[in-house]
């Protein structure tokens, strides 16, 4: 199904940015404020993973870590259908381990324990390496989209995708959800899937302007509108049976990629938004200021 969008996307592409430049400032003092709160993925700490047949709520978890004398008030417990999750932020020694592991075992002889270990470098250098993937992403990003077509692209596109990847990271800060590798992970995945979507408006943008005569700034502001037009239903449709998907794994998929599906969720929306409010409005703004150069020399 086609439908005929007329509406003036560069004219209110003032309002978006105003719109965008708040929830940044609003980002800046979150991660400020609030810090992110990070799993045991990105802080020293032990992740234990406890599958047992029949279903315990988490006051009879408290009781097994009481009794097993590890009961810390920061520990975080994510009870679930035959497994329970729960989240120390200090390593648990040898000793702490066969407690815990006696204590399971009188709730259900059966059940087996996993038990992952986090130190301190080991929490540094991924929290390093997950920055370093995030700007080489980038990196590629500029370069692939500059070679393709040219530098005000390439500029417009990654800063869309890093407005894309701050709101996200600033809704976790915010609501102090958990940020772990399967986090980093759908950050990464938002960022590609952005720019996919970024570059059809800019394909279709370089194609009508083969064929436009630019003579004013009223003729390029048009040619923006009518790409952003031409692939709005192809843009929305894309999103929209994405964001289904994504939001079937956040309501039935497991405890364990909860936190990936709803980044992805909120990602998938502010990278459309980014995509057809933020990037071609922003191209047009840049070749706007190189054709008042030209302008400006050929009349000086």
């Amino acid at each position: 199904m086609r439908f005929k969008w007329n509406y003036d996307f560069v004219k209110a592409s003032k309002f978006f940015y105003t719109f965008s430049i708040i929830l940044t400032i609003l980002g800046i003092i979150s991660l400020f404020v609030f810090k992110l709160n990070y799993g045991v993925d990105f802080r020293s700490g032990s992740n234990v993973d406890v599958t047992i047949k029949q279903g315990v709520s988490k006051e009879q978890v408290q009781n097994i870590l009481k009794e097993a004398k590890l009961d810390n008030q920061d520990a975080v417990i994510t009870p679930g259908s035959g497994r329970v999750n729960i989240r120390f932020p200090e390593v648990l020694t040898p000793d702490k381990e066969t407690s815990l592991r006696q204590a399971v075992t009188k709730l259900d002889k059966d059940a087996s324990m996993e038990i992952n270990t986090v130190d301190t470098e080991i929490a540094k250098e991924l929290e390093r390496n997950a920055l370093i993937a995030l700007l080489v992403a980038s990196i590629g990003i500029i370069i692939y989209v500059t070679i393709r077509f040219e530098w005000r692209f390439a500029v417009s596109a990654i800063v869309a995708l890093l407005h894309d990847a701050f709101l996200v990271i600033t809704v976790f800060s915010l609501f102090r959800l958990e940020v772990n590798l399967t986090f980093i992970i759908a950050v990464l995945t938002i960022v590609g899937y952005s720019i996919n979507d970024t570059v059809v408006i800019f394909d279709r943008i370089r194609e009508n302007m083969r064929f436009a005569k630019i003579k004013s700034h009223q003729d390029l502001h048009d040619v923006v509108n009518k790409s952003i037009s031409q692939t709005m239903t192809r843009s929305l449709n894309t999103v929209f049976t994405v964001f289904i998907a994504a939001l079937c794994l956040f309501i039935f998929g497991s405890e364990s990629i909860r936190m990936f599906s709803l980044a992805m969720v909120i990602g998938l929306l502010f990278g459309a938004y980014s995509s057809i409010f933020i990037a071609s409005p922003l191209w047009y703004a840049l070749r706007g200021l190189g054709k008042n150069k030209k302008q400006s020399k050929a009349t000086s």
